[in-house]
Protein backbone atom coordinates (compact mmCIF):
# COMPACT_ATOMS: atom_id res chain seq x y z
CA UNK A 1 0.00 0.00 0.00
CA UNK A 2 2.77 2.42 -0.98
CA UNK A 3 0.47 5.27 -2.03
CA UNK A 4 -2.11 6.25 0.57
CA UNK A 5 -3.34 9.41 -1.18
CA UNK A 6 -7.07 9.12 -1.76
CA UNK A 7 -7.44 6.43 0.91
CA UNK A 8 -8.53 6.53 4.53
CA UNK A 9 -5.57 7.06 6.83
CA UNK A 10 -4.88 3.81 8.71
CA UNK A 11 -6.15 4.05 12.27
CA UNK A 12 -4.03 3.08 15.26
CA UNK A 13 -4.08 2.97 19.04
CA UNK A 14 -0.75 3.21 20.83
CA UNK A 15 1.03 4.64 23.85
CA UNK A 16 2.10 8.26 23.48
CA UNK A 17 3.45 11.35 25.16
CA UNK A 18 0.99 14.19 24.64
CA UNK A 19 1.91 17.79 23.99
CA UNK A 20 1.33 18.65 27.66
CA UNK A 21 3.80 15.97 28.76
CA UNK A 22 1.18 13.44 29.88
CA UNK A 23 1.98 9.80 29.08
CA UNK A 24 -1.05 7.80 27.90
CA UNK A 25 -1.40 4.12 27.09
CA UNK A 26 -4.04 4.36 24.37
CA UNK A 27 -3.84 7.32 22.01
CA UNK A 28 -6.29 6.66 19.16
CA UNK A 29 -5.73 8.48 15.89
CA UNK A 30 -9.29 8.60 14.57
CA UNK A 31 -10.72 9.75 17.91
CA UNK A 32 -8.05 12.43 18.28
CA UNK A 33 -8.44 13.97 14.82
CA UNK A 34 -12.14 13.36 14.15
CA UNK A 35 -13.46 16.20 12.01
CA UNK A 36 -10.04 17.89 11.85
CA UNK A 37 -7.17 18.03 9.41
CA UNK A 38 -3.94 16.43 10.60
CA UNK A 39 -0.31 15.94 9.68
CA UNK A 40 1.26 12.67 10.73
CA UNK A 41 5.02 12.51 10.34
CA UNK A 42 7.31 9.56 10.88
CA UNK A 43 10.96 9.83 11.85
CA UNK A 44 13.63 7.14 12.44
CA UNK A 45 14.66 7.41 16.11
CA UNK A 46 14.82 9.60 19.18
CA UNK A 47 18.24 10.96 20.16
CA UNK A 48 19.58 10.91 16.60
CA UNK A 49 20.82 13.59 14.22
CA UNK A 50 18.51 14.96 11.52
CA UNK A 51 15.43 14.08 13.60
CA UNK A 52 15.67 16.76 16.32
CA UNK A 53 15.95 19.50 13.70
CA UNK A 54 12.70 18.29 12.14
CA UNK A 55 10.79 17.92 15.40
CA UNK A 56 11.90 21.36 16.58
CA UNK A 57 10.96 22.84 13.19
CA UNK A 58 7.47 21.34 13.49
CA UNK A 59 7.21 22.73 17.02
CA UNK A 60 8.28 26.22 15.93
CA UNK A 61 5.47 26.17 13.35
CA UNK A 62 2.94 24.51 15.64
CA UNK A 63 0.92 27.73 16.05
CA UNK A 64 0.71 28.03 12.24
CA UNK A 65 -0.69 24.51 11.97
CA UNK A 66 -3.12 25.18 14.82
CA UNK A 67 -4.27 28.44 13.18
CA UNK A 68 -5.20 26.35 10.13
CA UNK A 69 -7.03 23.77 12.26
CA UNK A 70 -4.39 21.08 11.74
CA UNK A 71 -3.27 18.58 14.38
CA UNK A 72 0.41 17.55 14.29
CA UNK A 73 1.42 14.02 15.34
CA UNK A 74 4.93 12.53 15.40
CA UNK A 75 5.62 8.78 15.25
CA UNK A 76 8.74 6.65 15.71
CA UNK A 77 9.50 3.11 16.88
CA UNK A 78 10.79 4.37 20.25
CA UNK A 79 8.86 3.83 23.46
CA UNK A 80 6.80 6.50 25.17
CA UNK A 81 9.51 6.60 27.85
CA UNK A 82 12.22 7.38 25.32
CA UNK A 83 9.98 10.09 23.84
CA UNK A 84 9.51 11.53 27.32
CA UNK A 85 13.25 11.49 28.05
CA UNK A 86 13.97 13.24 24.75
CA UNK A 87 11.39 15.93 25.50
CA UNK A 88 13.03 16.43 28.90
CA UNK A 89 16.52 16.80 27.41
CA UNK A 90 17.59 20.39 26.67
CA UNK A 91 18.03 21.31 23.03
CA UNK A 92 21.69 22.23 23.58
CA UNK A 93 22.26 18.66 24.77
CA UNK A 94 20.65 16.97 21.77
CA UNK A 95 17.08 17.01 23.07
CA UNK A 96 13.95 18.51 21.56
CA UNK A 97 12.47 20.23 24.60
CA UNK A 98 8.73 20.13 25.42
CA UNK A 99 7.29 19.97 21.90
CA UNK A 100 3.59 20.85 21.79
CA UNK A 101 2.28 17.84 19.85
CA UNK A 102 1.93 14.11 20.63
CA UNK A 103 4.74 11.63 20.04
CA UNK A 104 3.45 8.12 19.34
CA UNK A 105 5.30 4.96 20.45
CA UNK A 106 5.29 2.51 17.53
CA UNK A 107 7.33 -0.13 19.37
CA UNK A 108 5.75 -3.05 17.47
CA UNK A 109 6.29 -1.27 14.11
CA UNK A 110 2.59 -1.76 13.29
CA UNK A 111 2.02 1.89 12.44
CA UNK A 112 5.03 2.42 10.19
CA UNK A 113 4.12 -0.80 8.38
CA UNK A 114 0.49 0.29 7.95
CA UNK A 115 1.72 3.54 6.39
CA UNK A 116 4.37 1.62 4.39
CA UNK A 117 7.29 3.74 5.57
CA UNK A 118 9.43 1.08 7.30
CA UNK A 119 13.01 0.88 6.03
CA UNK A 120 13.48 -2.68 4.68
CA UNK A 121 16.90 -3.13 6.28
CA UNK A 122 17.30 -0.60 9.09
CA UNK A 123 13.92 -1.45 10.65
CA UNK A 124 13.13 2.20 11.37
CA UNK A 125 10.72 4.55 9.63
CA UNK A 126 11.66 6.64 6.63
CA UNK A 127 10.83 10.35 6.96
CA UNK A 128 7.23 10.00 5.83
CA UNK A 129 4.71 12.86 6.07
CA UNK A 130 0.96 12.57 5.49
CA UNK A 131 -1.66 15.32 5.26
CA UNK A 132 -5.12 14.06 6.24
CA UNK A 133 -8.35 15.94 5.59
CA UNK A 134 -11.40 16.32 7.87
CA UNK A 135 -12.91 13.11 6.49
CA UNK A 136 -9.80 11.10 7.43
CA UNK A 137 -8.57 10.80 3.83
CA UNK A 138 -4.88 11.20 2.97
CA UNK A 139 -4.53 14.10 0.51
CA UNK A 140 -0.74 14.48 0.34
CA UNK A 141 2.24 12.33 1.22
CA UNK A 142 5.98 12.59 0.82
CA UNK A 143 8.65 10.09 1.85
CA UNK A 144 12.28 11.09 2.36
CA UNK A 145 15.22 8.75 2.78
CA UNK A 146 16.96 8.78 6.16
CA UNK A 147 19.64 11.44 5.44
CA UNK A 148 17.20 13.94 3.88
CA UNK A 149 15.45 16.34 6.24
CA UNK A 150 12.00 17.70 5.46
CA UNK A 151 10.89 21.23 4.62
CA UNK A 152 8.11 21.90 7.13
CA UNK A 153 7.07 25.06 5.28
CA UNK A 154 6.25 22.89 2.27
CA UNK A 155 3.74 20.99 4.40
CA UNK A 156 2.16 24.29 5.44
CA UNK A 157 1.94 25.21 1.75
CA UNK A 158 0.11 21.95 1.07
CA UNK A 159 -2.29 22.66 3.93
CA UNK A 160 -3.00 26.07 2.41
CA UNK A 161 -3.43 24.57 -1.07
CA UNK A 162 -5.94 22.02 0.20
CA UNK A 163 -7.88 24.75 2.02
CA UNK A 164 -7.86 26.94 -1.12
CA UNK A 165 -9.14 24.11 -3.30
CA UNK A 166 -11.83 23.19 -0.78
CA UNK A 167 -13.03 26.79 -0.49
CA UNK A 168 -12.82 27.93 -4.10
CA UNK A 169 -13.03 24.71 -6.14
CA UNK A 170 -10.05 25.79 -8.22
CA UNK A 171 -6.88 23.74 -8.56
CA UNK A 172 -3.42 24.90 -7.48
CA UNK A 173 -0.81 25.18 -10.27
CA UNK A 174 2.94 24.68 -9.89
CA UNK A 175 4.49 26.86 -7.22
CA UNK A 176 1.13 28.00 -5.87
CA UNK A 177 1.23 29.67 -2.45
CA UNK A 178 -1.19 31.65 -0.32
CA UNK A 179 -2.29 34.81 -2.14
CA UNK A 180 -1.58 33.49 -5.63
CA UNK A 181 -4.21 32.70 -8.26
CA UNK A 182 -5.73 29.28 -8.72
CA UNK A 183 -6.85 27.70 -11.96
CA UNK A 184 -10.21 26.50 -13.17
CA UNK A 185 -9.89 22.78 -13.95
CA UNK A 186 -10.91 23.07 -17.60
CA UNK A 187 -9.15 23.59 -20.95
CA UNK A 188 -10.32 27.19 -20.88
CA UNK A 189 -9.07 27.64 -17.32
CA UNK A 190 -5.63 26.28 -18.21
CA UNK A 191 -5.37 28.52 -21.29
CA UNK A 192 -6.41 31.60 -19.30
CA UNK A 193 -4.03 30.89 -16.44
CA UNK A 194 -1.04 30.19 -18.67
CA UNK A 195 -1.65 33.22 -20.87
CA UNK A 196 -1.58 35.42 -17.76
CA UNK A 197 1.04 33.66 -15.65
CA UNK A 198 3.45 31.68 -17.85
CA UNK A 199 6.40 33.97 -17.09
CA UNK A 200 5.95 33.44 -13.35
CA UNK A 201 6.19 29.63 -13.52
Amino acid sequence: MGVLVGRQAPDFTAAAVLGNGEIVDAYNLHESIKGKKAVIFFYPLDFTFVCPSELIAFDKRFAEFQKRGVEVIGVSIDSQFSHNAWRNTPVNQGGIGPVQYPLIADVKHDICQAYDVEHPEAGVAFRGSFLIDEAGVVRHQVINDLPLGRDIDEMLRMVDALAFHTEHGEVCPAGWSEGKKGMDASPEGVAKFLSENEDAL
